[in-house]
């Protein structure tokens, strides 16, 4: 292969990585249509995101089931941050990375579209650690789990926005139906509040 042709093709190669891994919003392709997107909340600067907890309702029986209604991120400088909460269920106990450690992927389940009978739209959630621990949400078994978001590599979290069905009143509510979190701009070096100072080394996010 000639070289400048060998060189070319690497600079192109390494320009789509370069976009692929050096995106700040990581988001998944099954999340729910309905509702309207919420502003976006942000852990204090310096901190990061490295826990979280959702608020779920209870199976409804023969009533209107919403699932999934609400998503808490814990941030590392002990403060908490959420974007739109639907108004029924309870908050769950709060799950967290090993200490140092912070959020950095997801995955959300999610129920189609069920035409007719009730709709439900997203019902839990999963989140990958720094280290690669999973934490997955209590949330309910319907509907199915989509791919992995990318990563946000050793950089993790920091911000999260939800979209959210207002109270349709006597019709068929879904509650939460997607969310998209934000990359920490660089490395935070906020002490844990865990006991454990994160590393201050950046890597490049991975895909998965």
């Amino acid at each position: 292969m000639d070289i400048s042709l060998h060189a070319t093709l690497v600079l192109v190669l390494c320009g789509c990585l370069q976009g692929a891994w050096g995106q700040a919003k990581i988001t998944v392709s099954n999340g729910g249509k309905w509702g309207t997107w919420g502003p976006e909340q942000s852990c204090p600067k310096g901190s990061f995101a490295d826990g979280f907890a959702i608020k779920v309702q209870t199976p409804q029986l023969t009533g209107d089931d919403t699932a999934l209604n609400g998503i808490r991120l814990s941030c590392s400088d002990g403060t908490t941050i959420q974007s739109n909460v639907g108004p029924w269920g309870h908050w769950s106990q709060m799950k967290k990375c090993p200490p140092g450690k912070r959020l950095t992927q997801f995955r959300l389940r999610v129920e189609k579209c069920q035409g007719l009978k009730d709709d439900t739209a997203a019902n839990n959630i999963k989140f990958y650690c720094t280290d690669g621990t999973e934490l997955q949400g209590a949330g309910r078994c319907w509907g199915t789990w989509g791919p992995q978001s990318l990563s946000c590599g050793q950089n993790g979290i920091c911000s999260m926005a939800s979209r959210e069905e207002a109270p349709q009143e006597k019709g068929d509510n879904t509650a939460l139906n997607d969310v998209y979190f934000k990359c920490c701009s660089e490395t935070p070096t906020f002490q844990s509040t865990q006991g454990t100072t994160p590393s201050s080394t950046t890597t490049a996010p991975q895909l998965q």
